[in-house]
């Protein structure tokens, strides 16, 4: 008899403790399930807010695409400033598959990133405003068009991970290539891959946060960089650029030219044959003696701005300096190599 009470009570152990066994299961699979729920609805939000870029690549295995994500209702894009613009036509599809021929607004080769600008109306966008900054650990989703794989209304690519540190790319100066030094996400998610360049970074609950950067590969040890740029360290530079305070100067803008404007061979500078619709401004040589060599402008150098004016061709550099009297100073920015350089030229010197 005592067996029997003894055997009935371990029944009820075992019973009783197979009950919650099962029933934490099915918490655990009910929470699994609404988390999975969440986030899919969670990433069908942000999708209308990311775009595809197709621009100049194709040569030396470049691709001629990358990433970008809207930020006004009225067609602002924000990508990164890249090889890819260096196009005559940058055509933009939105997420549900319509295609814009762009224009760049503006851009600030030191944060890499540019804006370019569609006529389209009430398109749904991330909110500056709402933008936040991300500590280590803390889990993200990348938005890009990783490899190219969506070209019309297809949804872009997701990936989950977290950041692994916050860090200064500065301090990488001597492993890796850009002309940006600042602020970055290390992020644990392969998000630099072709194609992802320009897409969005946000934090779990889809909150813009950074801006995915170029390729990146250690020339000391052959690793690549996963990387995003906090939006944090552009605001003031993407305000600049919406302002229209460092824009393309406008075909129709109605503005006086001096009866002498600078020119190219008078400031020393002979660039490289013009043989594309938009070939870009590198200098082949420099004039010795002239104002050029005096202000230490190089071979290859690749003129960028002109003043606050981005000149993404050749065409557009002299374009800009049509406006400029002989007499006044020339103030450019070149990029040579990795680094920026500003330069300022007075031909009346």
């Amino acid at each position: 008899m005592i067996q029997t009470i003894k055997n009935n009570r371990l029944s009820k152990r075992i019973l009783a403790s197979l009950v919650f066994a099962i029933a934490l299961l099915l918490t655990h699979s009910s929470q699994t399930a609404l988390a999975e729920s969440s986030l899919s609805s969670l990433i069908k939000e942000v999708q209308p807010k990311i775009v595809k870029i197709y621009g100049a690549g194709g040569l030396k295995g470049l691709e001629s695409y990358q990433s970008g994500f809207l930020i006004s209702a009225q067609g602002h894009v924000l990508t990164a400033w890249s090889y890819v613009l260096d196009s005559s036509v940058i055509t933009v599809v939105t997420d549900d598959g319509r295609r814009f021929i762009a224009e760049i607004q503006g851009a600030d080769p030191r944060l890499e990133i540019a804006i370019l600008k569609i006529e389209a109306e009430d398109l749904t966008h991330f909110n500056l405003d709402d933008s936040v900054a991300l500590s280590p650990s803390e889990r993200v989703l990348a938005f890009s068009n990783l490899f190219s794989i969506a070209t019309g209304n297809e949804p872009s690519s997701v990936l989950h991970g977290y950041v692994s540190a916050v860090t200064e790319l500065k301090a990488k100066r001597s492993a890796y290539r850009t002309t940006y030094k600042g602020k970055v996400y290390i992020v644990d998610a392969i998000v630099n891959n072709p194609g992802a360049t320009g897409g969005a970074l946000t934090n779990q609950q889809g909150q813009l946060a950074g801006v995915l950067g170029k390729e990146l590969r250690s020339s000391i040890n052959n690793i690549w960089l996963n990387y995003s740029i906090p939006i944090s360290e552009m605001r003031d530079s993407i305000e600049d650029i919406l302002a229209e305070r460092s824009i393309n100067r406008r075909a129709d803008e109605e503005m006086d030219k001096p009866s002498q404007p600078i020119t190219l061979p008078k400031l020393g500078i002979v660039l490289l044959p013009d043989i594309l619709n938009k070939t870009p401004p590198y200098v082949d040589r420099v004039i010795a003696g002239s104002t050029a060599e005096k202000s230490n402008i190089q071979p290859n150098d690749l003129i960028i701005f002109v003043g606050s004016m981005l000149v993404s061709s050749q065409k557009e550099l002299r374009e800009e300096l049509s406006y400029i009297d002989q007499d006044d100073l020339v103030q450019i920015m070149v990029l040579r190599g990795d680094e920026l350089v500003d330069v300022t030229l007075n031909e009346a010197e």
